[in-house]
C-alpha cells in the first residue's frame, strides 16, 4: 500500500450490536448467581450465522464503509464484561461465549474483522487464571490481543496497580505470544462514576499514572500496552505527568513510557485530535473509533457523527501523508504483531 492509500485499521471496536439473544442468556446467568437451579448452560444459547451477520452488515460493517475505514479489532462490549458479578465461574463461562461471537464474526467477515479477547477476570482472583483464555483465543482463534481490565470490582479499584507483581503471569503470556494489552475497564457499579463518561477516563489516566511511578518496563521491556479513549487526561495534562516524573526521579517519559504504551484516537471532537497529535509523538497514536460504542449521536456543530474520528486525523494540521499512514496503518502492524502477519498471510 501506498503511503496515499493506507489500510484503515481501526484497533478498538467492540461487539455492542450482538443479538439480543446474548443479554437474554447473560440475564439467566445473572439470575442463576443466586438461584443455581436457573443457571443456564453455555449450550443453551443458540445464534445463527444469519443473526450475526445481519448484526454487523446494518451496524458496524454500513458505517465503516460509510467512513472509509477497512479492518476492525473486535473484542467483546465492554460494559458487558462486568467482572465484578459473580464468581471466577460465572466470569470465564461469560468471557468464553463472548469471545467465540467475536471470532465468529471473524471468520464470517475475515477481511474487515479480526478479533481481540476480553479475560475471565474476577475480584480477589489470580490473574494466572486468565491465561488457560488467553492461550485459546491467540492461538486457536488467531486473536491479535487482549483487553485486561485493571479495576475488576467494577469502580472500587481493590486491585494492586498494573505495576504489582500480581499481574505478571498476564503480562508474562503477553511477551511469550507477542500480543499487546489494551488497557480497558467494564461497567462501573459505584455510583460516583459514570460507566464511559467518567469510569472510562478514569480508568485510562489512572493506568498511565501507575506507569509513571513504577518501573515495570524495566522487568518486562517489550510489553505493550494501549491506553484507550485518547489516553484519558494523560496528553491533555502531558505536562503535569512529566512534571510528576520528573519529581520521582523517573527518566523523561519518551523513555521510561513511551517506548511501550499507545494512545489511541477515541476522541470525539477536532480539538481534541489536535491537542493528541501534538503532544504525543506519533509512532504512539493509532486510529482508533470505538464504533458503534460510548458516543452514537451526531454533532450539531459539525454535522457528523462524533465517533466518526478519521474525519479528525485526516484535517487535523499536525499530521503529514506519511504521519497519517503512520497513525491509520504502520502503527497497528508494529503494536500488533500478529495483525501485521495475518495481513502479510493475505498479501496485504
Amino acid at each position: 500500500m501506498s503511503l496515499q492509500q493506507p489500510i484503515v485499521i481501526d484497533i478498538h471496536g467492540h461487539y455492542t450490536t450482538a443479538p439480543k439473544a446474548l443479554e437474554d442468556w447473560r440475564n439467566r446467568q445473572i439470575a442463576g448467581i443466586k438461584d443455581p437451579t436457573v443457571m443456564p448452560k453455555a449450550s443453551e444459547l443458540r445464534i445463527s450465522d444469519d443473526a450475526l451477520r445481519e448484526s454487523i452488515e446494518t451496524n458496524q460493517l454500513a458505517k465503516m464503509r460509510e467512513r472509509g475505514s477497512d479492518l476492525t479489532i473486535f473484542s467483546p462490549r465492554a460494559s458487558f464484561m462486568a467482572h465484578h458479578i459473580g464468581d471466577f465461574n460465572v466470569s470465564s463461562t461469560w468471557a468464553t461465549i463472548c469471545n467465540e461471537l467475536c471470532y465468529r464474526v471473524s471468520q464470517l467477515f475475515p477481511d474487515h474483522f479480526i478479533g481481540a479477547a476480553m479475560l475471565p477476570q474476577s475480584p480477589g482472583v489470580d490473574p494466572k487464571t486468565c491465561i488457560p483464555e488467553i492461550e485459546r483465543c491467540i492461538k486457536e482463534f488467531g486473536m491479535v490481543g487482549i483487553n485486561l481490565n485493571p479495576d475488576p470490582s467494577g469502580g472500587h479499584w481493590n486491585s494492586p496497580p498494573l505495576t504489582d507483581r500480581h499481574w505478571y503471569p498476564i503480562y508474562e503470556k503477553m511477551v511469550e505470544l507477542d500480543i499487546p494489552a489494551m488497557i480497558h475497564v467494564s461497567t462501573s457499579c459505584n455510583a460516583c462514576f459514570h460507566t464511559t463518561g467518567a469510569h472510562y477516563i478514569n480508568a485510562d489516566t489512572t493506568a498511565v499514572m501507575q506507569l509513571i511511578q513504577g518501573d515495570l518496563f524495566k522487568d518486562f521491556p517489550t510489553l505493550k500496552f494501549v491506553i484507550p479513549h485518547g489516553g484519558g487526561a494523560a496528553p491533555y495534562h502531558w505536562g503535569r505527568y512529566r512534571g510528576l516524573a520528573q519529581e520521582l526521579k523517573k527518566p523523561l517519559l519518551l523513555e521510561h513510557l513511551l517506548k511501550n504504551i499507545f494512545f489511541d484516537t477515541c476522541v470525539y471532537h477536532q480539538p481534541g485530535i489536535n491537542l493528541l497529535t501534538e503532544v504525543i509523538p506519533v509512532d504512539n497514536i493509532l486510529f482508533a473509533s470505538e464504533m458503534i460504542g460510548a458516543v452514537r449521536g451526531i454533532d450539531p456543530e459539525t454535522g457528523h457523527y462524533f465517533d466518526d474520528t478519521k474525519r479528525y486525523v485526516l484535517a487535523t494540521p499536525h499530521l503529514n501523508a506519511e504521519q497519517r499512514y503512520k497513525v491509520f496503518e504502520a502503527n497497528a502492524r508494529r503494536v500488533y504483531p500478529r495483525l501485521d502477519t495475518a495481513l502479510k498471510l493475505k498479501g496485504l
